[in-house]
């Protein structure tokens, strides 16, 4: 299966928005997946409901980490790749989408309360807008 299968299939089985674009890049660094999917754990729907920055451009910016991730303080070339390459996730994704925000891209939903989940269940958002920003994280993972 190609990554973005793999990440719609995770998201739609349950898993949150990070979780499913980590695991689907987990190859790229041997991580196992457990642990890909317990780190990811607490990104999703904009870090832990709160909706800030959204949960699959989260787990883009782990897969960035991964792939170019700085290590030793001897050279920080790594870290500066890591962040132009991040940047590069974020606006490209904020032109496709509007923002990086989950709340911002879900409407303002607030899913810290009853109402909000309501609303993102009544809206469909799951499939009508979480679904896609998936398979931008995806598309543009890919690219980058």
């Amino acid at each position: 299966m190609d990554r973005s299968t793999v990440a719609i299939d995770m998201f739609i089985k349950g898993y949150n928005c990070a979780q499913s674009i980590l695991f689907a890049f987990r190859d790229e660094s041997g991580v196992p997946e457990e642990t890909a999917l317990k780190i990811s754990c607490g990104f999703g729907a904009g870090m832990g409901r709160n909706g800030e920055v959204c949960g699959a451009v989260s787990g883009g910016i782990m897969v960035l980490g991964m792939r170019h991730g700085w290590v030793t303080n001897d050279d920080r070339t790594d870290k500066e790749t890591t962040y132009c390459k991040i940047q590069e996730l974020m606006n490209q994704f904020a032109l496709k989408h509007g923002s990086c925000k989950c709340r911002d891209l879900l409407n303002g939903c607030d899913l810290t309360t009853e109402e909000g989940m309501n609303s993102f269940k009544e809206n469909d958002y799951l499939t009508k807008v979480c679904n896609k920003c998936v398979q931008s994280i995806v598309e543009i993972l890919e690219q980058i």
